[in-house]
C-alpha cells in the first residue's frame, strides 16, 4: 500500500510500531510516581514529561510564529524541579503534551510539507515534524524506562 509521506509523517508522531505510544506511556502515571527518580536515571517521569512539552511546544510555535523565540539552551528545555509543584502543574503538563502534538498533526493535514519555512528557508514542516518524533520516540523510551524501574509499568 502506498502511502503519502504527510500520511507517514502522521502515522509516526501518533503510532507506536517498535516504539511505545506516547498516549501508553502516560497512561495511568500518578503525580505520586512522576516526581521519583529511580536509582541510576537521568531523570524523573515529570522531568522527561515537561522537558518533551517545552520542545514540543517550541517546536509548533517555531513552526507557526516567524517570531517566536525558542528558550536558552539547554537549561530552558528542561523543568528547574524535579517534580510538579501540584496536581494543577501535572496536569497542565500532561494537557501540553497532548495538545501540542494535535497541534503538529493538524498542520501535516494541510500545511505544504515541503515548503520553506517563511522565516527560516533552510527548514520546512516536514523536517521538523520528523525531529518531533524522533524526539518524543527518544524520550518516550526513557520514560517507560523509568517507569519499569518504579514498578509503574505494566
Amino acid at each position: 500500500m502506498k502511502q503519502t509521506a504527510r500520511a507517514l509523517a502522521i502515522d509516526l508522531l501518533t503510532s507506536g510500531h517498535a516504539h511505545a505510544k506516547l498516549a501508553a506511556a502516560i497512561k495511568g502515571l500518578r503525580i505520586e510516581t512522576a516526581g521519583r527518580k529511580p536509582k541510576g536515571a537521568a531523570h524523573t517521569a515529570w522531568e522527561l514529561i515537561e522537558h518533551m512539552r517545552i520542545a514540543q511546544n517550541d517546536i509548533v510555535q517555531f513552526v507557526t510564529k516567524p517570531k517566536h523565540v525558542s528558550p536558552p539552551w539547554p537549561q530552558g528545555y528542561w523543568p528547574a524541579k524535579a517534580k510538579p509543584a501540584n496536581e494543577a502543574e501535572w496536569r497542565r503538563s500532561l494537557a501540553g503534551v497532548k495538545r501540542d502534538l494535535a497541534a503538529m498533526v493538524r498542520l501535516l493535514r494541510t500545511a505544504d510539507l515541503l515548503a520553506p519555512l517563511a522565516h527560516a528557508k533552510e527548514k520546512c514542516l516536514l523536517q521538523e515534524a520528523l525531529l518531533l518524533a524522533d524526539h518524543n520516540a527518544y524520550h518516550v523510551g526513557q520514560l517507560v524506562e523509568v517507569r519499569k524501574i518504579l514498578g509503574d509499568w505494566k
